[in-house]
């Protein structure tokens, strides 16, 4: 039988310290330090922003129960469904500026402006950043706004500076998506997304249809059906990874001359929530004024007749070098509420060959804050929110006034038909997108 003597016991007690640390202590710390990059260290690996523990938390809504004879009856309390967002019938607004969540000033002089916060905002991440920074999403969604996320498979700081020529950047090929060689960095992105607890829009490779991104098949030595494979390789992988709270934006610029043809790049229904459009008054080819509908129609009209997808205004704005933009605006918001399938628009606000803000002109800024106002622009966005996935129907056409005397010769067949309207051709050239630094 063993004495017990006191170097016995130290003994004892050391390595009950030593498997303390190696089992209890030490994993906590490494949890703390090498698998927290966001600035929660020392938190439980599933923990989250205080802030979005007490959003997501779902206000209790009162159940009737069934009550026993005898018995005091006690209503259980159920969560109360996610909001949808935008409501049926009601659309948001955004903003897309160039700093985006890294300096929100240009958001803050908007709001004053038009004394309306912005449900969106919409930023550029190009992929030579290869990383994915949880902060720059937890900015914009702890103010209650939407983040959209224009991702774009490039790096803008190596644009050419001839027209033709930018969208050449042999990296950035269709191919290359195709062929997963920027596999780890999607799905990384992938996992941040996961990881957020809160929806998000992801509005990937913009502006397809045109040449001036590697990621167009006009451009890049790109192939006829590539852009297609490119999307659902991308859509993949977060799927694979459980990414689900990722509102998917197709995003093409309204149709032009020489443009591709938007059916082709069409992904299809099972990989798009949102149709998004680019469209500008006052581009190159559109100095002449066009209204919002004259901009926009003719490509809308052209996505319904293979989806029916909501749309998102996903870039617009209109230049004041003919004093004209108060009065655009207005007829934006007079115009938007005729188009149910239009669930939001995103203003540019930012100065890129014109000066596009509204909040750089009075009259515009009164234009713009007296169309909001309406209430069907007045439902917030909240992290426990869904993206609305189909739209309103049309309004009910007016009944026709019955002629009070009418021509004892007349009769419904005798009536003749409206001629068929003729489809207007859009001479609309693309905008000079944002591009923004990613960090």
């Amino acid at each position: 039988m063993l004495r017990i003597t006191v170097p016995r016991i130290a003994a004892l007690v050391a390595l009950a310290l030593m498997v303390g640390y190696t089992f209890v202590l030490a994993p906590r710390l490494s949890r703390g330090h090498d698998q927290d990059p966001y600035g929660f260290a020392g938190a439980a690996p599933t923990a989250m922003p205080t802030w979005l523990t007490s959003a997501l938390a779902a206000p209790p809504t009162a159940a009737p129960t069934t009550a026993t004879p005898g018995a005091s009856a006690v209503p259980a309390p159920t969560p109360a469904p996610a909001p949808q967002f935008p409501p049926a019938g009601e659309a948001f607004t955004g903003i897309m500026t160039k700093t985006g969540p890294y300096d929100l000033s240009p958001l803050d002089e908007f709001t004053s402006a038009v004394k309306h916060q912005p449900n969106v905002l919409e930023f550029s991440v190009g992929w030579w950043d290869r990383k994915f920074d949880r902060r720059i999403f937890d900015t914009v969604a702890q103010r209650g706004i939407m983040p959209m996320v224009a991702w774009e498979p490039w790096d803008y700081r190596k644009e050419a500076k001839e027209d033709k020529l930018r969208g050449e950047q042999p990296e950035y090929a269709l191919s290359n998506i195709i062929d997963g060689k920027f596999d780890d960095y999607i799905r990384t992105w992938a996992e941040g997304v996961k990881g957020l607890g809160y929806p998000v829009a992801l509005r990937f490779a913009h502006e397809m249809n045109g040449y001036w991104y590697p990621w167009a098949e006009q451009a890049n030595g790109n192939k006829k059906g590539q852009y297609v494979q490119a999307w659902k390789h991308v859509h993949d992988l977060f799927k694979q990874v459980g990414a689900t709270k990722v509102t998917w934006v197709w995003s093409p610029n309204v149709d032009y001359e020489n443009a591709t043809g938007l059916n082709t790049l069409y992904p299809g229904d099972d990989y798009v929530d949102w149709i998004g459009l680019s469209g500008y008054y006052g581009t190159t080819g559109v100095e002449k004024y066009k209204s919002f509908d004259q901009i926009f129609q003719p490509t809308i009209k052209e996505l319904r007749d293979f989806t029916q997808k909501p749309v998102v205004i996903t870039e617009t704005g209109a230049t004041d070098t003919s004093g004209l933009k108060a009065q655009w605006i207005s007829e934006m918001f007079t115009q938007l509420p005729q188009h149910p399938d239009i669930i939001g628009v995103i203003w540019y606000e930012a100065r890129k060959e014109v000066d596009w803000r509204v909040a750089a002109s009075d009259a515009a800024s009164q234009a713009y804050a007296a169309g909001v106002s309406a209430p069907r622009y007045s439902t917030p966005w909240t992290v426990r929110s869904v993206p609305a996935l189909t739209t309103a129907p049309p309004p009910p056409a007016p009944s026709p006034t019955p002629d009070p005397s009418p021509s004892p010769s007349a009769s419904p067949s005798a009536t003749k038909p409206n001629p068929p309207a003729r489809k207007p051709t859009s001479t609309a050239t693309r905008p000079r997108s944002s591009s923004t630094p990613a960090g």
